[in-house]
C-alpha cells in the first residue's frame, strides 16, 4: 500500500524518510509501541570511568542498591554497599532511599556484560551541584528532542544523532546551543542551527518549541527585616524609609522591577520582588534594605536584617502567606463586652 502525507512517502509498515532527502531526511516510525522515544541523552553508550552521573534508585538489596542511570536510556548499575558511605552504616534507608535521585561516581563498566558499579560515597559535595546542573540542561535538551519526535513520529535517536549531538560537541552542551538560537545572532556569527542538517520546516517548528519551554521563568526573591523607631516621629518615619525602598524598584535601570513589601507582624516586614535574573534581583533588594536603613536612621530608628535576600521556593511563599493569615488572626481585636444571647 502506498500513501502520501505532507512532505513524506509512506510505502509499508516499515519506517520510512522525508521526500525530500536533499534537506536533511529523518525516518517516520509507524508504531505504537513509542520505542522510537527511546534514547540516551549523550553519544558514548557508557559513562566513563570516574565520571559522575544521576540515577534513580529502583531496588535495595542485600549488596547494595540497583540504579537506573538516567542518562544513559536507564540502563543498570549498582551501588554496592561498602560504596554507600566512608563512615559505618547502622541503617541503609538513611542513606539511600527508593525513588529518589543521586548523584554517583562510575567506578567500573563491563561493555560486554552491561554491568556498572558505582560509588556515592566518593563523590565530593562540591561536584553534585555541578553534576545536578549538568543533568538538569541535558534534561531539557531530552525532553525538546522527545516532543519533537513524539509529534512528527520520528525516531528520537535519528534526532540526537543530527541535531543533538553534534550541537554537544561543538558547543560544550546543546542546551547552550539552545539558548544561542533563541538569542539575536549578531552580524558575522553563525546560527547554531546552520550547522547541522534538518529540514527547514523541522527547524521552524524546533525554534517555536525551544522559544516556548526553554523562556526564562520569573523568580521571586525576598529578605525580611526588622524596622523600629521610637522618636516623636515613629510610624511616620518607619512609613518613609519604607516607601525609599519601594522607590528602589523604579529606579532601577531598566529592569522594571517592582518592590512589594508586606507587614508580617510589627515590626517585621518582607520585602519582594520578581525577576527573570537571580543575581540582578538579589542585588536589587540590597538595594532597598540600604535605603530602608539609611531612610530610619536619620529618623533616630534602626534596622535589623532578619533574612537576607534570596529566592525563595513555592512552600517557602505558602508558608509565610500561612504565617502572615496566622498573624493577622492572632490580631484581631475581639469583643468581650457583647451582650449575652437572652
Amino acid at each position: 500500500m502506498v500513501s502520501e502525507t505532507s512532505g513524506m512517502v509512506v510505502t509499508s509498515a516499515e519506517p520510512t524518510t522525508f521526500d525530500e532527502p536533499e534537506d536533511g531526511a529523518f525516518r517516520v516510525y509507524l508504531g505504537d509501541d513509542k520505542k522510537n522515544l527511546e534514547c540516551r541523552f549523550y553519544e558514548q553508550q557508557f559513562p566513563e570511568i570516574e565520571s559522575l552521573v544521576m540515577v534513580t534508585v529502583r531496588h535495595i538489596a542485600d549488596m547494595g542498591a540497583y540504579v537506573s542511570l538516567l542518562e544513559y536510556n536507564n540502563i543498570e548499575g549498582m551501588i554496592l554497599l561498602s560504596e554507600l558511605s566512608r563512615r559505618r552504616i547502622r541503617s541503609i534507608n538513611k542513606l539511600i532511599r527508593v525513588n529518589r535521585n543521586e548523584v554517583v561516581m562510575v567506578l567500573r563498566v563491563d561493555r560486554e556484560k552491561g554491568y556498572i558499579d558505582l560509588s556515592k560515597r566518593r563523590v565530593a559535595p562540591e561536584d553534585v551541584a555541578a553534576c545536578e546542573d549538568r543533568y538538569n540542561k541535558a534534561k531539557q535538551v531530552h525532553g525538546v528532542l522527545r516532543h519533537m519526535a513524539d509529534k512528527r513520529k520520528l525516531y528520537l535517536s535519528d534526532l540526537y544523532e543530527r541535531v543533538g549531538w553534534p550541537l554537544y560537541a561543538k558547543y560544550g552542551h546543546a542546551y547552550d546551543a539552545f539558548k544561542l538560537a533563541l538569542a539575536d545572532i549578531p552580524e558575522g556569527d553563525t546560527d547554531p542551527f546552520d550547522t547541522v542538517s534538518m529540514p527547514a520546516e523541522f527547524r521552524d517548528d524546533l525554534r517555536t518549541y525551544i522559544r516556548r519551554r526553554l523562556a526564562p521563568q520569573p523568580i521571586k526573591i525576598r529578605s525580611d527585616v526588622e524596622v523600629s523607631c521610637f522618636t516623636h516621629e515613629g510610624i511616620d518615619a518607619i512609613r518613609e524609609s519604607l516607601y525609599a525602598g519601594i522607590a528602589v524598584g523604579g529606579k532601577d535601570e531598566g529592569s522594571g522591577s517592582q518592590i512589594k513589601i508586606k507587614l508580617i507582624a510589627p515590626p517585621i516586614y518582607v520585602l519582594s520582588t520578581m525577576t527573570l535574573e537571580k543575581d540582578s534581583g538579589i542585588a536589587l533588594l540590597n538595594k532597598a534594605v540600604e535605603m530602608i536603613k539609611e531612610s530610619i536612621t536619620k529618623s533616630g530608628g534602626k534596622m535589623e536584617l532578619k533574612m537576607a535576600p534570596k529566592a525563595v521556593s513555592l512552600r517557602e511563599e505558602t508558608e509565610l502567606q500561612a504565617m502572615i493569615e496566622r498573624m493577622a488572626l492572632e490580631n484581631e481585636e475581639i469583643d468581650g463586652d457583647a451582650p449575652e444571647d437572652e
